[in-house]
């Protein structure tokens, strides 16, 4: 969760919300990390869950990883989690909870709907402290 944190806090200093996201093979290497990019590259699904799950997928050549392992700062929105669930992460490992955008413990609940073919373990509460006062900071300072 530390890189994922070292991910949000460049993510933020760019100017977007500051959420990172790494992804850990089965062999406990690190095999991609991200940051928010929404602004950056003009595209709205440029999340830092769904940067890594592309590098990921492109450094393993297959657009699923079993085995793998997810570490976020904030809990994944609906979109995110259905991706992962595509990919079939293995684990979903999250600092701060979405009430208001979340999709794993909050509004859709993704992993919960019988279409979710896939469905990983999630932990929650991970480095949540931090996270959750990055997030603050990051929106205090725009208010």
């Amino acid at each position: 969760m530390d890189k994922a944190l070292v991910e949000a806090r460049a993510a933020g200093s760019r100017g977007e919300v500051p959420v990172g996201a790494v992804i850990v093979g089965p062999d406990g290497q690190i095999v991609a990390s991200a940051g928010n990019r929404t602004r950056e590259l003009n595209d709205p699904t440029a999340h830092a869950e769904i940067l890594a799950l592309r590098t990921a997928c492109a450094a393993t050549g297959s657009e699923r990883l079993p085995g793998h392992d997810l570490y976020v700062t904030l809990e994944p929105c609906a979109m995110c989690a259905a991706a992962l669930a595509a990919a079939r992460i293995r684990r979903i490992y999250y600092g701060a909870a979405d009430p208001k955008s979340g999709g794993v413990a909050h509004g859709a609940r993704v992993f919960t709907h019988k279409q979710a073919h896939h469905v990983p373990e999630v932990y929650d509460g991970i480095g949540g402290q931090e996270a959750a006062d990055l997030l603050k900071e990051f929106f205090a300072a725009r208010r």
